[in-house]
């Protein structure tokens, strides 16, 4: 098989494995979209009251984003490196061509192809639900490229949880613990004028803070970062991450 076609083979398997875990797909898209009529519909942004949400509506549609694009790669490329590990699947892939690098891909395409629609989702709820106004330029379709390098960054963040952590809930303990700081701690929800001035330089050191940070500059009219340095960034932090990722992965070439 050329290295194509055992990708694909790869893609085709871990799709319809996904598909049959219908809790997954079901809270795949039905979490972002609560978080999106909790705090998009019913807390609500007050622009003048000063405080968390007291940005316009369209500020937060980048870290809407950014649950889905942070929180499924890791539980899911987490978990399923823990469950191979467990069931003695990656011995069995070490008989077949295909290398840790191919089988991250493949397991990332099929994440990127979850969550682009999830996406999707969420940027239609937030026009829906929350009001927002999306800008309808070319430039906005950059929207695209940062939610695929940032699921592609975060499946291999996830392979390295997956590699280190000794099981399945040991990996989704370990998911949430680095998850849920980085949601709030990455120009997403929490704007940096809400925390200590000595702490808001940390904030460059959160790979999400570059993802929200770019999609917020093609989303939001007012956003104070141009999109391209920030894509560029994404594009080396993806690189890397899923290096390390692929050589985290137990051997199967």
């Amino acid at each position: 098989m050329s290295r194509l076609s055992r990708i694909r083979a790869e893609f085709v398997a871990a799709w319809h494995a996904f598909l049959r875990r219908r809790t997954a797909v079901f809270f795949t898209f039905f979490f972002p979209a609560i978080i999106v009529v909790i705090f998009g519909a019913l807390v609500q942004t007050q622009p003048t009251g000063g405080g968390l949400f007291a940005e316009p509506k369209g500020y937060y549609v980048a870290g809407y984003l950014a649950v889905v694009v942070l929180f499924t790669p890791l539980s899911r490329v987490g978990s399923t490196v823990a469950r191979h590990r467990e069931g003695s699947r990656f011995e069995k892939l070490a008989t077949t061509p295909l290398t840790r690098g191919e089988w991250l891909l493949a397991q990332s395409l099929v994440n990127v192809a979850v969550i682009g629609a999830a996406a999707l989702l969420l940027l239609a709820l937030s026009v829906l639900v929350t009001g927002t106004a999306v800008p309808l330029a070319p430039a906005t379709l950059l929207v695209v490229p940062f939610v695929a390098l940032g699921v592609v960054l975060f499946c291999g963040l996830g392979a390295i949880i997956g590699r280190v952590a000794d099981s399945q809930d040991g990996v989704i303990a370990a998911s949430n613990a680095i998850a849920l700081p980085l949601l709030f701690l990455s120009e997403t929800f929490v704007t940096p004028d809400l925390l200590p001035a000595w702490f808001r330089p940390a904030l460059g050191l959160s790979p999400l803070t570059y993802v929200a940070r770019g999609i917020r500059a093609v989303t939001y009219p007012d956003a104070t970062t141009a999109a391209v340095p920030n894509l560029a960034v994404v594009v080396v932090l993806a690189f890397v991450f899923f290096l390390a990722g692929a050589y985290a992965v137990p051997r199967t070439d």
